[in-house]
C-alpha cells in the first residue's frame, strides 16, 4: 500500500504533513475510505514540534490548562504542546505553575481507568484533551467520560484529524479535517457501500497502525 501514500501539507504550515491511503480499512468503530497515518507527525520531533505549535494557537492565552490527557499514542506531541503553551504564558490553578502530561490505562472491557497515583493530576485540573483522529467521536467520548469521572474539568480536544467540531459538548480543534481530503467518507460497518460493493479490505486500522488483511 506504501506506493498508494497521498501527502497532504497543512494549510497553515508546509513542515506538517499529513499521509493518507486511499482504499477500503475497518476500523474499530467504522468503516473508511482514507486510511490516515499519523506515524511521523507522533514520531518525528520536527513534525511534532510543528503539530504541537499550531494547536497551541487554539488555547494560548484563552484557556486555563493544567493537564493533557494524551491518547493515541501522542504523547510525544503532548510534550511539545505543553511546551508551547507554557511559553506563551498559558493560564493555569496549577500551583506548581507547570502542566502534567499523562495518558489512562485501559481495563477490561475497554474502560478507561487513572491509578491512584495520577487521580490528583486529573481531580479538579483543567483538562485538554490531545488524540490523534475523532471520526465517530467514539474515543472522544470515552475519554472525556474518564476524565470527568476522575474529577476533571474539560476544557477542549485537540485531534490531528477530525471529522467533527464538537462532541458532548467538548469543541475539538484539528489539523487536519475531511476538507483537506477530497471525497473522505465514515460509514457504519453494516451500511459500508464498498462492503456491499464487494470490494476487498485493504487493512484492519487503529491509532497504531494497520495490519494487512
Amino acid at each position: 500500500m506504501e506506493n498508494r501514500v497521498m501527502r497532504i501539507p497543512s494549510k497553515v504550515n508546509n513542515r506538517v504533513v499529513l499521509r493518507v491511503i486511499p482504499g477500503h480499512f475497518a476500523t474499530t468503530h467504522s468503516h473508511i475510505n482514507y486510511y490516515v497515518d499519523m506515524t511521523f507527525l507522533k514520531a518525528r520531533r520536527s513534525e511534532a514540534v510543528e503539530a504541537a505549535r499550531i494547536l497551541a494557537r487554539n488555547y494560548e492565552n484563552t484557556t486555563y490548562v493544567d493537564t493533557i490527557v494524551c491518547m493515541d499514542g501522542c504523547e510525544i506531541i503532548g510534550a511539545y504542546l505543553a511546551d508551547e503553551l507554557t511559553r506563551n504564558g498559558i493560564m493555569s490553578i496549577n500551583s506548581h505553575k507547570t502542566m502534567y502530561v499523562v495518558s489512562p490505562e485501559e481495563h477490561t472491557g475497554g474502560q478507561l481507568i487513572f491509578r491512584d497515583n495520577m487521580q490528583a493530576m486529573i481531580n479538579n485540573k483543567h483538562v485538554l484533551l490531545l488524540l490523534a483522529t475523532a471520526t465517530t467521536g467514539i474515543t472522544v467520548k470515552r475519554a472525556v467520560e474518564c476524565i470527568r469521572y476522575y474529577g476533571g474539568i474539560m476544557e477542549g480536544a485537540a485531534a490531528l484529524f477530525s471529522a467533527t467540531e464538537e462532541i458532548d459538548g467538548v469543541k475539538i480543534s484539528s489539523l487536519f479535517s475531511p476538507e483537506d481530503m477530497p471525497q473522505y467518507e465514515t460509514y457504519h460497518a453494516t451500511e459500508c457501500p464498498l462492503c456491499k460493493r464487494k470490494v476487498k479490505l485493504d487493512a484492519i486500522v487503529n491509532s497504531y497502525g494497520y495490519s494487512k488483511v
